[in-house]
């Protein structure tokens, strides 16, 4: 039996040791007004890895500078910025990467992301404006009216500004997903490049495997290697890959202790959704009519996420053949764009499905 590393609180700040001795420290940060997100500082032989960087938005940089403050004083020994030797980032959402602006101008540390995600970080610019080319064909296709359209999209490009293409050192792939005592797995369907890392007896999970919600899906017509069907795939994965880790470190909130569990729980979480969104289509509808049926009224960034959510559902049923479009139509000509509106599949073939 692997031991159960060591938890100690300071303020917001958390201490945990592996089974071999590491030291990791996470420290919560504002990401966004509405939005925390954790980095982990991680000293085990002679390397200072951090464990994603947080957004660069608001007090996101001053809770890290905060934080690392707190791990000089737990040690007795200053460090700093200066001191990481590696960044490793988990999955290319700017929530997790966004101050790496603020520490390469602190920092000479090794930068490391999956070849999926590279692009994000070194063509920014260029990612960013195809991005929202193709989430503006969707919305379209969604049925998401014109004032809705404008006001998800002014929720997009909300900070995307505050980031700049940078270098990146290290791919995944390229070093056989392993950098001294990590290890990693490619897990698509959150984001694209998404890994999960494992340190010893601890596992870092990013935004896979969350301990109080579903972690986000949005379908894979936005972005290759996201999608509902990678994300499911890529939790059986994970299940198999890591067994039971004594603790799981997650990107948002707090830490999991049951890791198989808190699986079995997201595939029930996702099994319900698809399994209502079957019967919300039982007349024909649109994505934005299914969103609406799912999650209700939503206000500011809830809108982007709700829309793609429920695409995302919808893409997975359709590509099992359980749902069809029966619909298509073009609101507005000059687009060029239709709408889709879908229905569910009832025959001899379909009933034998299994959602996963």
């Amino acid at each position: 039996m692997m031991a159960e590393p060591t938890v100690k609180t300071i303020q917001a700040s958390q201490v945990y040791e592996t089974s071999k001795g590491a030291q990791i420290f996470r420290t919560p940060m504002q990401a966004f007004p509405f939005l925390w997100v954790n980095a982990y500082l991680v000293l085990v032989d002679k390397m200072v890895v951090l464990i994603d960087a947080g957004s660069g938005f608001g007090e996101s940089n001053v809770h890290l500078e905060a934080g690392l403050e707190f791990v000089s004083h737990s040690i007795g020994r200053k460090i700093g910025f200066e001191d990481m030797t590696h960044i490793l980032i988990t999955h290319g959402h700017i929530d997790h990467f966004g101050g790496l602006s603020y520490i390469c101008d602190r920092s000479e540390a090794l930068i490391g992301i999956h070849e999926l995600d590279l692009g994000i970080l070194t063509s920014y610019e260029e990612r960013v404006a195809t991005a929202e080319a193709h989430l503006k064909q969707y919305l379209l296709e969604a049925g998401v009216e014109n004032d809705q359209r404008e006001t998800i999209l002014d929720m997009y490009r909300l900070n995307k500004a505050l980031f700049h293409s940078l270098k990146v050192n290290i791919t995944y792939k390229a070093i056989n997903l392993r950098l001294g005592p990590f290890e990693m797995l490619h897990v698509p369907g959150h984001c694209a490049g998404q890994v999960v890392i494992r340190l010893h007896d601890v596992l870092f999970s990013g935004d896979h495997i969350l301990g109080r919600i579903t972690p986000h899906q949005s379908p894979e017509q936005l972005t290759l290697n996201t999608g509902l069907g990678h994300y499911l795939d890529s939790l059986e994965m994970v299940k198999n890959w890591a067994g039971n880790p004594s603790l799981t470190l997650a990107g948002h909130d707090d830490p999991i202790k049951d890791l198989p569990g808190r699986i079995n729980e997201i595939r029930q979480g996702h099994a319900s959704r698809l399994t209502k969104t079957l019967e919300i289509l039982e007349e024909p509808r649109t994505i934005a009519d299914v969103s609406a049926a799912l999650f209700g009224e939503v206000s500011g960034y809830d809108k982007l996420l709700a829309i793609e959510e429920a695409g995302a559902h919808v893409e997975y049923l359709h590509q099992l053949g359980l749902l069809r479009i029966v619909e298509v139509s073009d609101p507005e000509s000059q687009t060029g764009h239709a709408t889709f509106h879908y229905l569910s599949v009832r025959d001899p073939v379909t009933e034998k499905i299994r959602l996963f």
